[in-house]
């Protein structure tokens, strides 16, 4: 696995990485109503692109496919980190993490967790600020502050 800097031409990989990994990996943790609010499978390409490029975003590549990525702004907030459903707990996200989290040494990182992503998190030194429950199309969903 090699990590790179993110280029416009990934975008519509990583929004259906996005998607499949919401929709199988997150699914142990919440419903189907919710999954669907929150993976609706129609992001917005051109605003999702224009994010990309102005945060510190790293893609990882094995066997020449993209099997996780993730960004951070200049703040400190770590805004995505996904990592392809058949690839998971091989290391791919934190090494995306260490990336991200080293390009703004000296600054309190906070990202906003799943349930799904909290134990993650909380074994690379992050702590729950708190609970809060975010509304999309009528339907909460649960994610957690955390800091590190």
């Amino acid at each position: 696995m090699w990590l790179r800097e993110y280029k416009t031409a990934d975008c519509d990989q990583l929004a259906e990485l996005f998607y499949n990994t919401v929709h199988s990996i997150n699914a142990k943790d919440y419903a189907e109503e919710q999954l669907n609010v929150w993976a609706t499978g129609r992001v917005d390409l051109q605003e999702w692109n224009l994010s990309f490029l102005k945060h510190k975003t790293i893609v990882a590549i094995k066997n020449d496919e993209i099997v996780g990525f993730g960004d951070i702004d200049d703040s400190g907030y770590l805004d995505r980190l996904f990592v392809h459903k058949d690839y998971q707990g091989m290391g791919v996200a934190s090494a995306i993490c260490n990336e991200l989290e080293s390009s703004v040494q000296g600054k309190t990182i906070t990202t906003h967790a799943s349930i799904t992503a909290k134990p993650f998190f909380q074994q690379r030194g992050y702590r729950a600020v708190k609970e809060q429950k975010v509304i999309r199309q009528g339907i909460a969903l649960t994610n957690y502050v955390m800091e590190k």
